[in-house]
């Protein structure tokens, strides 16, 4: 009962973790999963000097796991919000995308707040996805 509601609630992407794991000593697949403060370390100590990066290559499918578990599936894909995140949060398309407009023109206008509104959305992406979705009952 409980695997089918996990498959149910598939919020994350185990192909996108492995893929932001290719650039883990950044701490993307980190962030991804959840877990901003380690993806913070991994970030400024390059994935653990390597060592943790080489570790979570085996700890992606429980990362995984544990985000489908805590995090609320919805009709805003939290792998998109990633990428849109990852590779056009300069321009504040993820926000766009959750429609956040103001929000998004703002960072369009100011490079995504002088790069600090990203640092802040890849500290809370999940959480802002997970509560969008709360407040449609979902």
């Amino acid at each position: 009962m409980v695997q089918r509601e996990i498959s149910l609630n598939d919020t994350h992407s185990k192909i996108i973790g492995y893929l932001l794991w290719i650039f883990g000593f950044t701490g993307a697949h980190r962030f991804y999963y959840g877990k901003p403060v380690t993806g913070t370390l991994w970030f400024l100590t390059l994935g653990l000097f390597g060592i943790g990066w080489l570790i979570d290559l085996f700890l992606i499918p429980s990362m995984d796991r544990q985000a489908d578990l805590r995090f609320r599936s919805g009709p805003i894909s939290y792998t998109l919000g990633w990428i849109l995140l990852t590779f056009l949060g300069l321009f504040g398309i993820h926000r766009m995308y959750m429609g956040k407009w103001i929000t998004g023109l703002i960072y369009l206008l100011t490079g995504g707040l002088f790069l600090v509104g990203i640092l802040y959305d890849f500290w809370t992406l999940n959480d802002q996805i997970s509560l969008k979705h709360a407040r449609r009952g979902l």
